[in-house]
């Protein structure tokens, strides 16, 4: 037990090579769920935010999914098939899964991405079966603040998965303590602003072009590949710790 905890403390060399070349800084404290990674870009401060807790809601859901006694084989079937159309976590290269222990997903054969089908520049390492075979990540969401001082601030919610950077809603706000409010007061004078619409119902160029300043401040395929290996990681060496701290309270 005192060496696995050791052990999962070593941030694993693909992890550690993006920190080494990229312009983030991270900030993680064992024990918390959230980590921080954070940058200068000119006269703006970037904060990016995400969690474990997508990993362990995304077990929870999978579980309600198939415990629930109401959910007949038909409805089963037509849940997968829409949620195959509508590009969710059904999609090719995801159907036959199942999770590992590290929060992985074991790709069963007939549902390998062939070569000519991933997207140029993707991220292959070797997995368990064929070499090279990719494995599937899971949805991570990624909250984006950006700030320039006396100008308020941008945020934006953003899904990082299989190297890409989706964007799901961009927010506005000229009070830059707003969009992480920590007293009640904020929060409630927060709730009733507009800070602009679905990000589905900009104009197509509009969307193309946040994607792109997302993208010229490093939130990219590299970031969208990292973030999910680094929560699994983070998750596992967070439970060994914790069955540790367990074993010690009782063995005490």
């Amino acid at each position: 037990m005192e060496k696995e905890t050791r052990d999962s403390d070593i941030l694993p060399p693909q992890l550690q090579g993006f920190l080494d070349e990229s312009p983030f800084d991270l900030q993680d404290t064992p024990g918390k769920e959230e980590v921080l990674l954070t940058r200068k870009f000119g006269d703006e401060s970037i904060r990016l935010y995400f969690s474990i807790a997508d990993l362990n809601n995304m077990d929870q859901d999978a579980d309600q999914y198939e415990e629930d006694p109401a959910l007949t084989d038909e409805e089963a079937a037509d849940a997968a098939a829409t949620n195959v159309q509508s590009g969710g976590g059904n999609t090719k290269g995801a159907i036959n899964q199942g999770r590992t222990k590290g929060g992985n997903f074991n790709v069963a054969p007939e549902d390998s991405i062939a070569a000519s089908d991933r997207a140029e520049g993707s991220y292959e390492e070797p997995g368990e079966g064929e070499e090279g075979e990719q494995e599937p990540s899971f949805p991570a969401t990624i909250n984006v603040s950006i700030e320039k001082a006396g100008k308020g601030t941008l945020q934006m919610e953003v899904v990082a998965q299989d190297g890409a950077i989706v964007i799901e809603n961009v927010h506005y706000y000229s009070n830059p303590e707003l969009p992480d409010a920590k007293t009640a007061e904020l929060s409630w004078s927060k709730k009733d602003l507009y800070t602009g619409p679905p990000f589905g119902n900009l104009d197509e160029d509009l969307q193309v072009l946040l994607e792109k300043y997302l993208e010229e401040r490093g939130i990219n395929t590299a970031l969208a590949l990292w973030i999910p290996e680094y929560i699994d990681w983070k998750e596992q060496r967070e439970y060994i710790t914790w069955l540790s701290n367990v074993k010690n309270f009782i063995d005490a």
